[in-house]
């Protein structure tokens, strides 16, 4: 793969999710990237997806943010293993542990790597911290939509 966001290389038809849809312009639009063996994806979430407490973000964002990312890091494994292009990959499951309150106005890093690629299924552990601190962990369960709707 080359430096090209895996969000970027979904078709047309399959990138509208307010989470990383680059057509969705009132969306977040993350993008993912290969850093080693692991994904990687960095976001600021602005200060108005405040959650309980102002500074800190809600953890339906925090879950947002795992579940996209996710979906990228099944998406771009998959075509690495296959050797074949980018498809799209949605959630089948997704289990969060919030371990610290994540903080709003500083960029956050996701990160993911794909533990295991069966036929259509991609389960991958994310991890999302605010400086070096890991605030939350997720474990996604991913299915490769099919070729046609």
């Amino acid at each position: 793969m080359d430096n090209q966001a895996f969000q970027d290389q979904y078709p047309d038809d399959y990138a509208h999710c307010f989470g990383c849809g680059r057509n969705n312009e009132h969306g977040l639009q993350l993008k993912s990237y290969w850093d080693g063996a692991e994904s990687v994806c960095r976001h600021t979430p602005k200060l108005y997806y405040t959650g309980g407490f102002p500074g800190f973000l809600y953890g339906g964002m925090i879950a947002s943010l795992l579940d996209c990312h996710g979906a990228g890091t099944a998406a771009a494994a998959k075509a690495q293993e296959s050797g074949e292009p980018l498809s799209r990959f949605v959630t089948a499951s997704l289990k969060v542990d919030y371990l610290k309150p994540t903080p709003t106005g500083i960029e956050l890093e996701i990160r993911g790597k794909a533990v295991e690629i069966k036929g259509r299924k991609v389960t991958v552990d994310l991890w999302l911290m605010a400086g070096e601190t890991i605030t939350a962990k997720g474990l996604a369960i991913m299915v490769q939509m099919p070729a046609s709707k």
